[in-house]
């Protein structure tokens, strides 16, 4: 906690025995990241993470080396061809290079202070670095390592589904059978959950890039720079006589500088002031033009501080929405993968019902039959009562008689049996 600056409930969200949504929060100093199987808090000068020695993470751990290995050569080479920004690289990317044991940066480069020392010109300078090329600060490296491991995890478990999914749903289709309905079960059941998981991360970016505030907040390696700056400037102010006596007179132009975090994630703020100087590079970032920057919740001092964390959080919108449109395909690609297995429930209720149809029908067809069996049973049992009637006399009985009654009877129920198939047919009850 004292290595992070994070209180004790965002460590929660950590602990692999709770059970917490994908969450990506930017602190003060760090910034944690809960994301499939990513569990990791990421400072300006390192990555911390949970479960490293988990299978499942090794071949993160591989790649965000090889990750940070690679913007540390980038921000070597374009040190060596900065030319006369080379110093002022140097101060923006010390801090990125990465150690031999730990993913993380060496610290801070004392070139810092020289640059301090020397206000005017390197404000200047800064300035033109900002209109150069710029590489992506440490931080936003190890977090694009942790989407794209997080993005590629559900993609590949999405794509392994469909092609396991597809299949099986034919085979469902072709023949309806206990053990493919079991298949499709669990693969309905794999759908739902994975669609679960990647709809929370989808949120979780999608409230990121709608919160202005919560971008800002991860500009790690910006906020620390700045309240560097902030400290050398105000430690050589108080060492400097000349600057001190120009800077009485004029106490009423100072301007507080604030970096105040998120209150209720248990970060703290740093205040510092700056003097007016009378330098037109000092005049156009100093406190006359001091931007307040409400809409994100953070203040700065001068208006370059605005305009650099304007093109920062763009910069951050813009790597977010590139995971955020990777994860929005992979949920269409679940959704497209949700409505054919839905189909095929729908196509296969469809086949039993007909097929139920057509047992009632049979069963329709029987029970008329058992219906005119049964009107020749009675006749048959009317002419087993023991009735004296003409047509028992033994001089007119015979079986000439006997075939004609039992020829009638059965010609009648067959007449009444096609009767009544003809008539459920005309009134369609019988296909």
């Amino acid at each position: 906690m004292r290595r992070t600056g994070l209180p004790a409930r965002d460590l929660r969200i950590l602990d692999p025995l709770l059970s917490y949504p994908s969450t990506v929060l930017g602190r003060e100093r760090a910034i944690v990241i809960n994301l499939e199987h990513i569990k990791a808090i990421i400072t300006a000068q390192e990555v911390l993470l949970l479960n490293a020695r988990d299978p499942s993470v090794a071949p993160f751990v591989e790649e965000l080396q090889r990750r940070i290995l690679r913007h540390h050569q980038a921000t070597k080479s374009q040190e060596a061809g900065g030319g006369g920004n080379k110093a002022d690289w140097t101060n923006l990317y010390d801090l990125e290079e990465p150690q031999s044991d730990v993913v993380s940066p060496p610290n801070f480069s004392p070139s810092f202070r020289a640059k301090d020392e020397n206000k005017a010109d390197g404000k200047q300078q800064a300035g033109e670095n900002r209109d150069g090329p710029k590489l992506l600060p440490f931080e936003f490296v190890a977090l694009e390592a942790c989407l794209e491991a997080a993005c590629s995890c559900l993609d590949n478990e999405a794509r392994t589904l469909e092609q396991e999914a597809h299949p099986a749903l034919d085979k469902l289709t072709s023949k309806i059978s206990t053990l493919n309905l079991e298949r499709v079960r669990q693969i309905k059941s794999r759908l739902v959950a994975i669609t679960g998981r990647v709809q929370k991360v989808r949120d979780e970016l999608e409230h990121l890039l709608d919160d202005d505030e919560d971008m800002a907040e991860m500009y790690l390696t910006d906020k620390l720079m700045e309240q560097l700056e902030n400290s050398s400037v105000s430690s050589i102010s108080g060492q400097d006589g000349i600057d001190e006596e120009v800077i009485q007179p004029n106490m009423d132009d100072r301007v507080p500088v604030e970096i105040s975090m998120d209150e209720n994630a248990g970060s703290t703020s740093y205040d510092a002031e700056i003097p007016h100087i009378d330098n037109h590079e000092e005049r156009l970032y100093g406190g006359p033009n001091a931007l307040s920057r409400g809409s994100r919740g953070t203040h700065t001092s001068t208006t370059r501080s605005a305009i650099s964390k304007h093109l920062d959080v763009e910069e951050l919108e813009m790597l977010l929405e590139a995971y955020f449109v990777q994860v929005d395909g992979t949920l269409n690609k679940l959704s497209t993968l949700r409505e054919y297995v839905d189909d095929t429930e729908d196509y296969i209720n469809i086949m039993l019902d007909d097929k139920q149809n057509h047992l009632l029908q049979m069963g329709v067809m029987l029970t008329t039959a058992t219906l005119v069996v049964s009107a020749f049973v009675v006749v048959a049992g009317i002419f087993g009562m023991n009735i004296e009637i003409e047509l028992f006399d033994e001089n007119k009985a015979g079986m000439p008689e006997f075939l004609w009654t039992i020829g009638g009877g059965a010609a009648g129920s067959l007449f009444l049996y096609v009767i009544a198939i003809a008539w459920g047919k005309h009134k369609q009850l019988l296909e």
